[in-house]
């Protein structure tokens, strides 16, 4: 049966009938309406959804919304949500996704990405944290990794792991969902050049990870791994953010209060940003519709490559306007944030932390690579290590 908005108005008006938002317990209200399929209307039902058309979503929050009805914060749990769910729901049994699908949507379990490593540089795939098969099947993790948002706070990772050295390197990798609480998982902050410490190192001494944990086939991890990074990338890129949101409305907001700093120059170049900024907006808001239709391509590649450069450009622009006082810095006290704030604090701030878009969620080289090869179609950079057995290459 074809859902309707005039059906979803209808199944709102009985979830706040039935759990009014003033009285009701904020969990107990998302829990609620996950069961009635208003999580996320086009997954599947029973899983938070009702197989819907994803631009319906829309009506759902516009009613909840309406209504003052709490939501699941999701920017606090924007790793679950954007990487692992949809990795989750397009290659976990259907006994992983009832399990995980739920607790993630409602952020009663934090999630984190466990793929980079210090090892690997910005080469993914060469990377060397091993799981070995035990005699009773449970694999036994090794390693190291590194800039993991959210260690410090998630119940549980995605991860990818060796499990082949004898294959080259793209062949031999499984990709798992590891308990941030088992033993061996050590976390450790590691603090930026903001002063603070957001990222974290994980570091992975004989950690037990049953076979059920397993995501996809034992060796197929390569391709797993990449619907998890096309949707980081759209979820970097592409989040959504209010006309003059994000940098450009910090530094318009500066330009508009402070016209003893203003100069032509200055001005000419606030404009041509405004302009670049309004593009990469809306080419967000195409690139989330492309999502909703039917999953991520490589141009969410492109739209992050944008967000990094774009947050560069109009940070240095305004720490520029500011002159002396753009040099300043607020304070260099550790913390460890919750929330990544890429607009937060001065302007100082907002310098120094785009250098880290630039780096997060692939890093603008391959970036590159990969709207060259599979957007414009150009010929691919030469390898050496296609066929090249893992623990043969060069480290």
């Amino acid at each position: 049966m074809t859902v309707t908005a005039a059906d979803l108005r209808e199944r709102v008006r009985d979830l706040l009938a039935a759990h009014p938002p003033a009285t009701t317990d904020r969990a107990a209200f998302l829990n609620a309406r996950f069961d009635a399929g208003l999580a996320w209307v086009h997954y599947p039902e029973g899983l938070g959804g009702l197989g819907a058309d994803p631009a319906l979503q829309a009506v759902v929050d516009a009613g909840l919304a309406a209504a003052d009805a709490p939501d699941n914060d999701p920017r606090r749990i924007g790793i679950g949500l954007g990487m692992a769910a949809p990795t989750i729901l397009a290659y976990g049994t259907e006994e992983q996704k009832r399990r995980f699908l739920r607790p993630l949507w409602t952020g009663e379990e934090v999630w984190c990405q466990l793929f980079s490593e210090p090892g690997a540089g910005s080469d993914l795939a060469a990377l060397g944290t091993r799981a070995v098969r035990d005699a009773d099947g449970t694999w036994v993790v090794d390693g190291q990794k590194v800039w993991t948002s959210s260690a410090h706070l998630a119940r549980w990772a995605i991860l990818i792991a060796r499990t082949d050295p004898d294959a080259p390197k793209h062949r031999g990798i499984t990709y798992f969902l590891c308990d941030m609480t088992d033993p061996g998982v050590e976390v450790r902050p590691l603090r930026q050049i903001t002063g603070e410490a957001e990222f974290n190192e994980v570091f992975l001494t004989g950690v037990r990870i049953p076979d059920s944990h397993r995501l996809g086939e034992v060796g197929d991890g390569w391709a797993v791994a990449r619907t998890t990074l096309m949707n980081e990338r759209v979820a970097i890129g592409g989040a959504r953010i209010p006309r003059e949101g994000g940098m450009i409305g910090r530094a318009a907001h500066t330009w508009r209060t402070r016209p003893e700093l203003r100069t032509h120059d200055l001005h000419r170049r606030l404009l041509d940003l405004w302009v670049d900024a309004e593009v990469a907006r809306l080419t967000g808001e195409r690139l989330r519709q492309q999502l909703a239709a039917g999953g991520p391509g490589p141009e969410g590649s492109a739209m992050k490559l944008a967000f990094a450069r774009l947050n560069q450009r109009i940070s240095g622009l305004e720490v520029e306007l500011l002159a002396d006082e753009g040099l300043l810095y607020d304070d260099w006290t550790m913390r460890r944030p919750e929330l990544v704030n890429f607009t937060g604090r001065d302007a100082g701030y907002r310098y120094l932390r785009s250098k880290g878009n630039s780096i997060e969620g692939g890093t603008s080289e391959v970036l590159l690579n990969i709207v060259a090869e599979r957007v414009l179609g150009l010929p691919a950079e030469p390898r050496d290590d296609k066929d090249v057995p893992w623990k043969d290459l060069a480290r």
